[in-house]
Parts: structure tokens; C-alpha cells; sequence
């Protein structure tokens, strides 16, 4: 399965408060989205943007940054920076998605939320055994023009080895100063390759839309950066009247949770989109009113549809809204609420589930689509449609 998956609620740029958000899969120079946090309150759509900036205690988070104090402590007087006893702790912890970010790392996550960043165009996952592959290449990035591809192996950025890197600590050394060179060290097919590639400000798109014959509309959503919910909702409306919708959540490794639960209430009259726990804490997510309930749906997924994106799946099946189409996705439902700490890093670490309006577990074991599809999945659900009354 690619990517390495963080799904959890985190913090948006500390210049306009916080918001309520799911992580994306932790990704390499597209501004990994690392850190989380979870509000007192459990609102939704509208999460608290009164919280504190970073540097600003968190009440919420006193315990955990007391049970981290001791044993960071004695890992900085083993000679250890702040960030790595921190790294430490973590590990030792044995919680499989906690991480610490510095502060650079951080800021460059409220970039990324804008869906822009500095970076060569790639994402990219840690395999169990350490090794840093490409997933995914950006059309018309410097990656894509220097040639990389999705299953290279990156072996070594500006000479520092990768391998057995945590996925943020390779974001730290892909980023940097848009027009500066970074040397990468990859491995294709058994044969070692070394290219140079130019850091670039980018951007992408978060949701195309497309039209299909017999009135289907296609919403394409890559990741729920902000504004993306609105734009999900426009396209609804614009959509032909008595045609049907497919909403396109492959490769969706999520985003911000806000932004999910308006482009599920795209499609839903309020209501239920998820429940979530913080140490044992019930809390809700409820989708807004006046969503377009008649409409045919069907959600197109697969194993890179993440977090968010599975929040959004999840609902819209639970509440019998649409049927999943495709094959099943990723499972990341934990959630995870940082620690600052007084260096300014921030651990990230595992305090509860999230669920689905059916109480199903988003953690584990994915969302197993209603019509599973192999590689023709929008032929399937232009079929589905058709079973609903779609079409000619």
C-alpha cells in the first residue's frame, strides 16, 4: 500500500487560528501535512479558530507534554537535539503513526493547506522496511521534466541517505528555495541514476470537473485542501439536471477535515458524517443542511483513497447516499493531537478512532466498496448510474 498515512486533526497556519482537519498521507516536497490537533469542542464544519498559535500552552495537551518531559529529557542529556529525543520517545512509545515535526516542518504544513508549496513535484511513501519510493510524479513538475518516475527508489538527497528516514525528515530535505538545485540519488529497475532538479513553487488543483455522455458529471477530488468543499458543492449545482454524479476519490490521501464534511454535505440535509474519540471523549462531525439528497451517487475509490477522503466514503455509504465503486481503500482512522514542545517541535501522537455514521472503524481494515471494479471502474459506475436512472 503506498504512502505513509497520518490521519488526524491538526492545526491550519498559526497567522489565522486553527481548524479542524485529517491529515494527508505524509508526503515528500508537496508540504508533508504533519501535526495534528483536535479542538475542546467537537464542531464541525466550523471547528475553533480562536485556538492558540504555536509557542501558546494547549490545555489539552498538558498531560502528554508532561509524560514526554522526562524521558525527552534524558535523551537531550544523552546528547540528543530536541527533535531527535523527542524522535526517540516515540519510538519507544510503540505508537505506529506518532512523529515529531520541527518548526519549519510545521509552518510548511499551513502552506500546503493552501495547495501550494516549494518543492520538485513528487509524493512519496516508506515502506516497512525503511526504503523511500515515489508514488506519484506531478505532471509538468521539475521531477516530472528531469525524468523521475512513480516507483523510483530515493536513495539520497544533497548526499544524505533516506533510507530508514521518517517521511517528514525527507520533506525537511527536499524543500528549500524555489530556483535552488537539490541532487537526488534514486535507484530504477536495479540501476542507480543521479539527477539535479530545480526546486519550483507549485500548485495544483484540488477538483476538476468533467462531463460524461447521458448527463454524468465527474468530480475529481485529489485532496481537500481549502476551498475544495465550496468548489464540490458549485459543481453539484452546475451539475445537469436529473443526471447523476461520480465522485472520484482515488488517490485522495485526505486533507482538511472541514473540507471534507462540506463536500459530504454536498450531497447530504444535515446530519451525521462521523463520530470520533479523544481518549475515550465522544465527539461528532454533522454535515450542513440543504445538500442535494436526490441526485444518483456513486464514490469511485481505491487503495490510495485515505483518511478524509475515507471519512467522506464512509459517511455517504453509511447513510445510504451512494455506493462505493472500486476496490478498497487505504484505513487510516486514527487520531492523533500534537505536543509542542519547548523547542518548539511538536510530537504527534495517537489518542483515539474515528468511526463511521454506522460506528464502523475507519482504522485497519479500509472501506470495502459496494461494487468492487478492477481497472474500468468509471465503465462500472456509468453502469451503476444506469441501474439508478441515469442516462439515455
Amino acid at each position: 500500500m503506498p504512502g505513509l498515512p497520518a490521519f488526524c486533526l491538526r492545526p491550519r497556519d498559526p497567522r489565522r487560528g486553527a481548524v479542524l482537519t485529517l491529515a494527508f498521507a505524509a508526503v515528500v516536497a508537496v508540504g508533508a501535512f504533519t501535526g495534528c490537533w483536535v479542538p475542546e469542542d467537537g464542531a464541525a464544519a466550523a471547528a475553533r479558530t480562536d485556538a492558540p498559535a504555536p509557542g501558546a500552552p494547549r490545555a489539552e495537551g498538558t498531560a502528554d507534554r508532561e509524560a514526554f518531559a522526562r524521558p525527552a529529557a534524558e535523551a537531550v542529556a544523552e546528547g540528543k537535539s530536541g527533535k531527535k529525543a523527542a524522535q526517540e520517545v516515540v519510538s519507544r512509545s510503540g505508537d505506529r503513526w506518532g512523529t515529531v515535526y520541527d518548526q519549519g516542518e510545521y509552518a510548511a504544513f499551513a502552506e500546503g493547506l493552501d495547495g501550494h508549496w516549494t518543492g520538485v513535484g513528487v509524493w512519496a511513501g516508506r515502506s516497512h522496511d525503511g526504503v523511500i519510493t515515489l508514488d506519484e510524479v506531478q505532471p509538468g513538475s521539475p521531477a516530472a521534466r528531469a525524468g523521475l518516475r512513480a516507483g523510483d527508489r530515493l536513495l539520497s538527497v544533497d548526499g544524505h541517505a533516506v533510507t530508514g528516514l521518517a517521511v517528514a525528515d525527507v520533506v525537511a530535505l527536499l524543500r528549500g528555495t524555489a530556483g535552488t538545485p537539490v541532487v537526488l540519488n534514486l535507484s530504477r529497475d536495479g540501476a542507480d541514476l543521479t539527477e539535479t532538479v530545480l526546486r519550483q513553487r507549485l500548485r495544483t488543483e484540488p477538483v476538476t470537473v468533467r462531463q460524461l455522455a447521458g448527463d454524468v458529471t465527474v468530480i475529481k477530488v485529489t485532496s481537500f485542501t481549502r476551498g475544495s468543499g465550496e468548489r464540490v458543492r458549485a459543481a453539484v449545482r452546475a451539475a445537469p439536471p436529473g443526471g447523476g454524479v461520480m465522485l472520484d476519490l482515488r488517490g485522495n490521501r485526505g486533507g482538511l477535515v472541514d473540507e471534507a464534511v462540506t463536500t459530504a454535505s454536498a450531497f447530504l440535509d444535515g446530519g451525521l458524517v462521523a463520530t470520533y474519540d479523544v481518549r475515550g471523549e465522544q465527539r461528532v462531525l454533522n454535515a450542513a443542511p440543504g445538500g442535494d439528497t436526490k441526485r444518483p451517487l456513486v464514490a469511485l475509490v481505491d487503495g490510495g483513497t485515505m483518511s478524509a477522503a475515507e471519512l467522506v466514503t464512509g459517511a455517504l455509504q453509511d447513510r445510504g447516499r451512494a455506493l462505493a465503486v472500486g476496490s478498497r481503500t487505504f484505513g487510516k482512522g486514527s487520531v492523533q493531537m500534537p505536543t509542542e514542545l519547548p523547542d518548539g517541535s511538536v510530537a504527534e501522537l495517537t489518542v483515539g478512532t474515528y468511526r463511521t455514521p454506522a460506528g464502523r472503524s475507519l482504522d485497519g481494515g479500509g472501506i470495502t466498496p459496494d461494487v468492487p471494479a478492477g481497472d474500468r471502474v468509471e465503465d462500472r459506475a456509468v453502469t451503476v448510474l444506469g441501474g439508478l436512472g441515469v442516462g439515455p
